[in-house]
């Protein structure tokens, strides 16, 4: 390379290093100016919402409630509005009624389970931009009425119902009105209507419930005596039931009934709704009324084949067990009402959680000692009339409750134990004892001769082996220990009594042969005492007296 072009390089790439370096000192400057111009700027202002439909077509129930309440209106020109066709004029009028009029007769009255947020329920992935409303009946099989997104080139995308499904509509609407609609009673029910809703279909679904609720007030008469005559004859000894159609069972028999008319008879879209709504309503009554009172035939008999557990422990703790059973049945019915009228739950649920973990915070232990006394009348570690040591408490358990537990001590007091402590502490029960411990420690004085001794040894053991309330392999009687003011002889044996008098008694007479048999033996009872030894002294000196402790003489 010449020199020159090496040189003008050089100089070139000098005067880029030094502009480099010009821009980095100036940037902090620069920022520094832009902070203050950035802070004196107003905020942004908050975006707007988002624009809605004036016709409600932002979702997929919101177009059909729509359309339903614009055909029932006979307002034509809002109904085609609903439509995603060519048609104009009359032509789209008559679609959009042909269309109303199958939807009014064959739709599913189903439209409280239908979407209602602007992106649809998305049930096929395949197909985010279509929502099946319902399927119809019809001769060459059910047809999917479908409603389908439409991005419109101002304002938000719509819902309208689907070119597809139109396609199909006028032969449906052929076999609509070519059935029951063209007859005497569909003129009659088509005669008179309020806002456009059938007076005799409205006033049919009302009479319906009161009738079929007296027939099955009439079936309960007639069928108990007959079925209570069969039931003693297979059955003599068992109880019968009083009624075979109880309450609960006819409001369910009620609700099916309507269900089952409403779908023989042709009626219109409005009134199936209200009519499944009002049989669903029945029905979930009926149910939990019928689980409520299972849950008190469960509890009935659960006392009587149980009658062994703790009076009021027991009744207690079904009755718990049994109020949280009909709380969870209600608690669920409204969670399915809430459902049936598509009412989310979810915050509801959320809100109970955080409210039940605060109470549970609260109750901290009240739950703990429920919780405990619930785990003692299972496992029925304390029973009522028990005998019981709980540290320096010793008494008779007179009450077992969910929260606490009530000893009655020998002083006749009464003594309320919390269960969380009962169920946290070392317990001895007292009078489980199977058998009891009789085990003195005689002690004889150091005058006592050994052949003295063997004597009143042999004479104890034979003395215990030949009482009927001693049991026999348990019999100890052995020369324990050289004592400090006592030849002490140890006596070990179990009494076989029936409970702690019975012992009492059973001990006295032992203790009274034992004295018997030492008084023979010309043996005497040590006791402690002492001996006191005077020493000699000189005259000048004062006597001293020392004292030590000897056995007893």
């Amino acid at each position: 390379m010449p020199w020159c072009l090496r040189r003008r390089l050089a100089r070139l790439s000098g005067a880029a290093l030094l502009a480099g370096l010009m821009a980095i000192g100036a940037a902090p400057a620069a920022s520094a100016q832009a902070v203050p111009d950035a802070a004196a700027q107003p905020a942004a202002p908050a975006p707007a919402p988002a624009p809605t439909d004036p016709l409600g077509r932002d979702t997929p129930r919101g177009t059909v409630m729509g359309f339903l309440n614009a055909g029932r209106d006979a307002k034509g020109e809002i109904a085609v509005q609903y439509l995603r066709t060519d048609l104009t004029g009359a032509d789209a009028a008559a679609l959009s009624h042909q269309l109303f009029v199958v939807l009014d007769a064959r739709l599913p009255a189903k439209l409280a389970k239908l979407s209602d947020v602007p992106e649809g329920s998305r049930a096929n992935p395949l197909k985010i931009n279509e929502e099946i409303v319902g399927s119809v009946e019809r001769a060459a099989g059910p047809l999917d009425i479908v409603v389908e997104r439409v991005e419109q080139p101002t304002g938000p995308a719509v819902w309208l119902f689907s070119a597809e499904t139109l396609k199909a509509i006028p032969d449906v609407y052929d076999e609509v009105s070519g059935g029951w609609g063209n007859t005497g009673v569909g003129q009659l029910l088509n005669s008179t209507r309020l806002r456009r809703a059938r007076h005799f279909e409205w006033l049919a679904v009302v009479l319906c419930l009161p009738l079929f609720y007296v027939v099955t007030v009439l079936l309960n008469k007639l069928l108990t005596p007959l079925v209570r005559r069969i039931w003693q004859r297979l059955f003599p000894e068992s109880d019968f039931v009083r009624t075979v159609l109880p309450a609960p069972i006819r409001l369910v028999v009620v609700a099916l009934s309507l269900r089952w008319f409403l779908a023989s008879v042709s009626l219109s879209l409005f009134v199936r709704q209200a009519g499944a709504t009002a049989a669903n309503l029945i029905l979930l009554t009926g149910l939990a009324w019928l689980l409520i009172q299972l849950n008190g035939e469960i509890e009935r008999n659960v006392r009587r084949r149980l009658p062994s557990l703790n009076a009021g422990a027991g009744i207690a703790l079904l009755r718990l067990v049994r109020r949280f059973a009909d709380i969870v049945v209600v608690f669920l019915a409204l969670l399915l009402t809430l459902r049936l009228f598509a009412i989310d739950p979810t915050p509801a649920l959320a809100g109970l959680g955080v409210g039940g973990i605060a109470i549970a915070l609260a109750a901290q232990k009240t739950l703990e000692n429920v919780i405990a006394g619930v785990s003692l009348i299972v496992d029925q570690a304390v029973r009522v009339g028990d005998t019981l040591k709980m540290g320096d408490v010793v008494g008779t358990v007179d009450h077992i409750g969910l929260r606490s537990t009530r000893i009655r001590t020998l002083d006749r007091t009464v003594v309320s134990v919390p269960n969380s402590q009962i169920a946290n502490v070392t317990l001895e029960t007292l009078s489980v004892r199977d058998k009891f411990w009789f085990h003195p420690v005689i002690g004889l004085r150091y005058e006592t001769t050994p052949q003295q001794l063997r004597d009143i040894i042999d004479g104890i053991a034979q003395l215990a082996a030949g009482h009927p309330a001693i049991e026999k392999k348990s019999v100890r009687v052995r020369f324990l220990r050289l004592g400090a003011y006592s030849l002490d002889v140890d006596v070990v044996s179990y009494v076989l009594a029936r409970d702690w008098d019975h012992f009492l008694e059973v001990q006295e007479q032992l203790l009274f042969g034992i004295t018997d048999i030492v008084s023979r033996a010309g043996a005497e009872m040590a006791f402690p005492s002492q001996t006191m030894y005077v020493a000699n002294t000189p005259a000048a000196e004062p006597p001293v007296a020392a004292a030590r402790a000897v056995p007893a003489r």
